[in-house]
């Protein structure tokens, strides 16, 4: 049989011809953002759909959004939603499907309903917000209390940003010459990198957070629309968790981000976070002046008080001091009769007790060396008793051994040398065992 075979491209525009002729309408679509990028004016869409359950694709497409449309539709956009179209944003395209023989399959947008992206927001921060308080970090923040004297300053902003040099300015050119340290952490404040970068800003203060009063996050220069950054659970736990106050002022007016709602303190603005520090300070100061008038004020009365009293003492004390002088030689007096009284009393019994002791003691002595001298006269024949001399006459005799008296054999050994003391001489021995 005779095949008969078709170019790429007869197949392509046969696709193209049956796409154009059974789908000449427009769709409403819903769909996740798995990548969205701009080219030229040109809008780029990589579109998703996850399995409710297990969170996996089940769907995916391309969809473009040419320029022409893309200028129309985009401020609306972000005026509604108040964030730029980004990757993870889920969205309601109006579309119609096309096919290029050279490019494939496109779905051309020629619309899009921020309403529904606005609810998914909605949405998805309320689900942050419930996980924040089921975790019971949410208010943690609002716990917290800024110092008295908040000075030294964590900032994480960009470096070149404008808000950033506002609020340096800002806190540096105060009316009140109060003085502040800021200390800048660098992050990204705007696109993707924002969430990680501010939380990597974060770790670096949490590593010295003895160091600072007090962190502020701030953003300046960038488009106000761009905030989904500041729309994370990881960046909302981060901030709810940590132990310094930390403000934003991250320049918006809209509703308040998650990380506005989990800060200590939220303001619109760099210099407003600029402002509320000086007003916080300059409200201490107040304090402090209001505190020395008040011990000023205090002190004076106190003193003019006890001036007064000193007054009346120095009129009081001469006429005082005259009657308690009085009063109290009389009691001299009387204690000066009465211990002259008591010395002659007591003079008179001493000298009746010596002449009492006096006859008593010659007779006591007299006695007591009576019996000492018999006792020393009984000693000393006890002593001649026991005198070796006299054993040594009767025919009994001393063996001594190395100086001192030998009382038993067993101390001996054979080859010792002994000496026999008699009434009359000593001799010496060498002692021979014998088994």
């Amino acid at each position: 049989m005779e095949r008969h075979s078709l170019s790429l491209f007869e197949l392509n525009s046969m696709v193209r011809e049956t796409i154009e002729l059974s789908m000449d309408c427009e769709y409403w679509v819903e769909a996740e953002l798995s990548e969205a990028r701009e080219n030229k004016g040109h809008l780029y869409l990589d579109l998703i759909q996850k399995d409710e359950r297990s969170n996996t694709p089940i769907a995916r497409a391309s969809a473009r959004c040419w320029k022409n449309k893309w200028m129309m539709i985009r401020p609306g956009f972000e005026r509604t939603t108040g964030q730029t179209i980004h990757a993870g944003l889920k969205v309601l395209l109006k579309v119609y499907p096309q096919f290029h023989e050279a490019y494939g399959f496109s779905w051309i947008v020629t619309d899009i309903d921020p309403t529904y992206s606005l609810g998914d927001m909605v949405r998805r921060r309320m689900e942050i917000i419930k996980v924040l308080q089921a975790e019971g970090v949410f208010d943690l923040q609002k716990e917290l209390s800024l110092p008295m004297f908040a000075q030294r300053i964590a900032v994480i902003s960009s470096a070149d940003a404008a808000g950033y040099g506002d609020f340096c300015r800002h806190l540096d050119e105060n009316a009140y010459g109060l003085k502040f340290r800021p200390t800048l952490f660098p992050a990204v404040m705007q696109g993707e990198q924002v969430e990680s970068s501010i939380i990597d800003a974060l770790n670096t203060i949490y590593s010295c957070a003895d160091d600072f009063d007090a962190v502020v996050i701030i953003r300046g220069g960038g488009a106000t629309s761009d905030m989904s950054g500041f729309d994370t659970l990881a960046l909302a736990e981060n901030v709810a968790n940590f132990p310094l106050p930390i403000i934003t002022g991250i320049g918006h007016d809209r509703d308040e981000c998650i990380l506005d709602m989990v800060s200590h303190q939220r303001v619109k603005t760099p210099t407003a976070v600029a402002d509320l520090l000086i007003d916080h300070l300059l409200a201490v100061l107040q304090r402090i002046n209001d505190a020395q008038l008040a011990i000023t004020t205090t002190v004076n009365e106190k003193m003019q008080r006890e001036r007064m009293t000193l007054s009346r003492f120095v009129e009081i004390i001469p006429r005082q001091f005259s009657l308690v002088k009085s009063r109290q030689e009389m009691r001299l007096e009387r204690k000066a009769t009465r211990m002259n009284d008591a010395i002659q009393q007591r003079l008179f019994r001493e000298r009746n007790s010596l002449d009492l002791l006096a006859g008593n003691l010659q007779p006591m002595i007299w006695r007591k060396l009576t019996a000492e001298r018999h006792r020393i006269e009984m000693l000393e024949q006890k002593a001649k008793a026991l005198n070796p001399e006299l054993l040594l006459k009767r025919g009994y005799s001393i063996t001594l051994y190395n100086g001192k008296a030998l009382k038993d054999t067993s101390m001996l050994k054979n080859g010792d040398t002994i000496t026999t003391r008699l009434a009359k001489g000593t001799f010496s021995s060498t002692v021979r065992t014998t088994d």
